[in-house]
């Protein structure tokens, strides 16, 4: 089978991901909100499509050949996928990653046979990215057979999900959202829903979340701690034509809201889908008028085990919750019906 032909089956295992309506107390009163849960995913995220979209264009140019060596920097969910999809082409991965990325990333990698180089210097920015990067291009110049799919810079990420995700997304719901919530960090994501929905409904607010610490849009720079959002230099895929507004969530309150999901309505969501789901309850507060939002998720809690969900780690950096977030996950109703394929 030729590696186009395996990239066809791959294509096949991509989504539908579900949406989920959840109910929460928002401004006193209940709210629905929809969430897309890309943790249903192959290779357990969002990345799995835009794996897929780096890794397609470089098989349709010939820089990726049967036996070559695909690199790539990644915080964790895009080197899962990439290291999924390489094994499956017959191809070999090498993952450049720093200390921020979880201990359950860095054993799927290892399972799924990734090399994996880290690098432990904070950049000047108090992230890793930029380190990261200078070792791509140390190993780059070292050995010209590895071949960058470069999340960073490439237009095959942001077109994945103009082209894929966000037309799912629009399927999957009853009309055109009010608004739509999605985390940045390469910011390619968010760009290509964006994109996607102004050609749509032009009237849709697309409403992207950041950490404290980020530049990935605007921001002031800061040492973070979450992986999977945020960034150490400016988004080259984002600018102001698609982003109706920029929300920054704390550490504490992604903390927060993931638990707060997981009590209501027994959904184990990612640190990143925590903080978009903590800047869409902010945005509601102040814009009753919405009535139809979506809160991208771009993968499931089972990888921060032990960051986001450890109140161990979160008071090694400071991050006290209140007693309510610490109680035992009783969901106090079941989730409302999955809406995929809905139209």
């Amino acid at each position: 089978m030729s590696m186009k032909q395996r990239l066809e089956h791959f294509e096949a295992l991509l989504g539908p991901t579900p949406v989920l309506p959840v109910t929460l107390t928002i401004g006193g009163r209940p709210r629905v909100i929809h969430l897309k849960l890309e943790g249903h995913n192959v290779a357990g995220s969002i990345k799995a499509r835009t794996a897929f979209g780096l890794v397609r264009a470089l098989v349709e140019s010939g820089e990726l050949q049967p036996g070559g060596r695909l690199l790539e920097s990644t915080s964790g969910n895009l080197g899962i996928a990439l290291a999924m999809l390489a094994r499956y082409l017959g191809v070999s991965f090498t993952a450049v990653v720093d200390p921020l990325i979880a201990a359950e990333c860095l054993e799927r990698l290892n399972d799924l046979g990734a090399e994996i180089i880290t690098v432990t210097e904070r950049d000047e920015s108090g992230g890793y990215l930029l380190s990261r990067l200078s070792r791509i291009a140390e190993l780059r110049e070292q050995d010209s057979s590895y071949v960058w799919t470069n999340q960073y810079d490439n237009p095959e990420n942001p077109a994945i999900h103009r082209g894929m995700t966000g037309p799912e997304m629009f399927r999957q719901l009853p009309r055109a959202p009010d608004a739509v919530f999605a985390a940045i960090s390469t910011g390619g994501t968010f760009s290509g829903l964006s994109q996607f929905f102004r050609s749509v409904s032009p009237a849709t607010r697309m409403i992207a979340v950041d950490i404290e610490g980020s530049i990935a849009f605007h921001g002031n720079p800061g040492k973070r701690h979450l992986s999977g959002i945020g960034a150490s230099r400016p988004s080259t895929f984002l600018d102001s034509s698609l982003v109706d507004q920029l929300e920054i969530a704390s550490i504490s309150e992604s903390a927060h809201y993931c638990r707060l999901v997981q009590r209501s309505a027994g959904l184990h969501i990612g640190a990143s889908a925590g903080s978009v789901v903590a800047a869409c309850v902010r945005y509601l507060e102040m814009h009753p008028e919405i009535e139809l939002a979506v809160c991208l998720c771009a993968d499931s809690g089972d990888k921060y085990a032990s960051t986001i969900y450890s109140e161990t780690w979160l008071r090694s950096i400071g991050v006290e919750l209140p007693a309510d977030d610490l109680a035992p996950a009783t969901p106090e109703h079941l989730p409302g019906a999955i809406l995929s394929g809905v139209a």
